[in-house]
């Protein structure tokens, strides 16, 4: 729950905003990493000291469910002539380590980031008559803020996040978002670390898509030659009635489909509803090697798997000659790669009471046929899968949220895969692996092609290819939900 109010009144737990210049005895007063960011604000607008505030009422470190202590909302005037139009700035406070004192926030030291390192801001086109930002972003941006709180994954520039929901509520075909640099906010050095600012960007179903398809760096850069769809500065328009392909035709063809062509897709795996079974052992065979999550306490993958696994996601946004599965190593140290910041957990393993299976006792088993299982969003990125990635010599990932395993489909061109052409499929624990050639690739897409049309089909849907003892269904969510997966 948050209350509305200009951020130069007293609130119960923080004194008026200062500025860069205000008394030492006032500002000693005032959180230093709030501070900070405080400061780049008021470099930005100077005449606006004491902007209107979405705050938390009971803050997080209190028990609160927000997250974000303040979003700080500001009017920016834009410029008519660069194609910036005037539009409302919301800035966030929280996802930052704002204290120092560990209430919210580990302090690890100054040279690292601050918190999770970096905080959101939003841009939405100002209506004529406006006088007062909706405070419908500062929601959004909370919801955003409670994902990386709950599962310590971190946004960067590029990421995409599937919303499935118009961000206002109302009838908008507005309804997922990108993320990028903030094009005004610079980045911060605060006593507890570095902060910088990702902006929220909304974008139609079709955006999407075409971010997932390619890469969202490239639909950005699109979105930004379009100045009805956001300009140079990415501001939204949540009356923008039609795709940046619907205003110019030929972006679809011209860059986004050469540009798959060329590049393939950053997408390098998805959290998905997604299970596995293997169709060369019974059922009633409980090896310690066995891989299928069936039943209400299913096997975990081990540290040493969920960490391969994790930088596997990240490797995968690099574009390199040749891909690799980076090896089962303890001893890897966390830090950042090209485009993906790491997740602050040691592991990707869920918080259930199972005993995790030593990593030394599970050997890597070849399997002779396996059965493959999606809900309908994760079905309809097979296609990308296979044409953006393994085409180009890559590989996917789907981690289950409903259950401790994952699937990972992998390119000839891949190095570090437990998964051979002569032992296509191959499992480690609950982890498989699925080495597809450049051949079946082809004959698969071919096969799979109604589901880039989703809605066209009824569920259940089967795909089996019998020469490669390999099945494929795309099943109801309801099935995930059931305590057998």
């Amino acid at each position: 729950m948050a209350e509305l109010r200009p951020s130069g009144a007293p609130g119960p737990t923080a004194p008026p905003a200062p500025g860069p210049t205000a008394p030492p005895a006032f500002a000693s007063l005032f959180p230093p990493g709030l501070h900070a960011i405080y400061g780049e604000c008021r470099r930005l607008y100077p005449d606006q000291p004491n902007p209107l505030q979405v705050t938390a009422i009971v803050k997080y470190w209190l028990g609160g469910p927000d997250p974000l202590d303040y979003v700080s909302m500001y009017r920016n005037v834009g410029s008519p002539s660069a194609n910036i139009p005037e539009h409302w700035h919301y800035i966030s406070f929280g996802l930052s380590d704002l204290y120092g004192d560990n209430r919210v926030h580990e302090f690890t030291g100054t040279d690292g980031p601050s918190g999770f390192g970096f905080e959101l801001t939003f841009r939405l086109k100002r209506e004529t008559g406006e006088s007062a930002p909706p405070t419908w972003p500062a929601e959004l941006m909370q919801g955003l803020a409670r994902y990386v709180f709950q599962s310590e994954n971190t946004f960067c520039s590029g990421d995409h996040v599937s919303w499935h929901s118009p961000l206002d509520n109302s009838e908008s075909r507005i309804q997922h978002m990108l993320l990028t640099e903030d094009p005004q906010m610079q980045p911060v050095q605060t006593p507890f670390g570095v902060v910088t600012f990702l902006q929220i960007v909304g974008v139609c179903t079709e955006e999407l898509h075409a971010a997932q398809q390619w890469n969202g760096q490239g639909i950005l850069e699109l979105l930004r030659t379009v100045p009805v769809a956001g300009g140079p500065w990415l501001i939204t328009d949540m009356r923008r009635g039609e795709t940046i392909f619907e205003i110019d035709p030929h972006l679809q063809q011209e860059r986004v489909d050469k540009g798959i062509e060329t590049d393939g897709s950053n997408l390098s795996g998805v959290s998905a509803k997604c299970a596995w079974d293997d169709l060369s052992r019974p059922p009633e065979d409980d090896e310690d090697s066995r891989s299928i999550c069936v039943g209400a306490q299913p096997r975990r993958l081990s540290g040493k798997d969920t960490e391969q696994i994790r930088e596997t996601l990240r490797r995968g946004l690099e574009i390199n000659s040749k891909p690799v599965l980076p090896p089962i190593n303890p001893q890897r140290q966390n830090g950042l790669t090209h485009d993906r910041a790491p997740s602050r957990k040691d592991s990707l393993e869920s918080d259930g009471s199972t005993a995790i299976i030593p990593h030394e006792l599970i050997r890597t088993r070849q399997l002779e046929s396996v059965h493959l299982k999606f809900n309908q969003e994760s079905g309809a990125l097979i296609p990308l899968c296979l044409r953006g990635r393994l085409l180009h010599g890559r590989h996917f990932t789907y981690k289950s949220i409903t259950g401790d395993m994952a699937i990972t489909f992998v390119s000839t061109g891949v190095e570090g895969a437990f998964a051979t052409e002569e032992h296509p499929y191959a499992a480690h624990g609950p982890w498989l692996q699925i080495l597809l050639t450049e051949e079946f690739v082809e004959k698969m897409l071919e096969d799979l092609e109604d589901l880039t049309s989703p809605e066209e089909f009824k569920l259940p849907k089967e795909y089996s290819w019998p020469e490669k003892k390999l099945k494929v269904s795309i099943l109801p969510d309801v099935v995930f939900d059931s305590p057998l997966h």
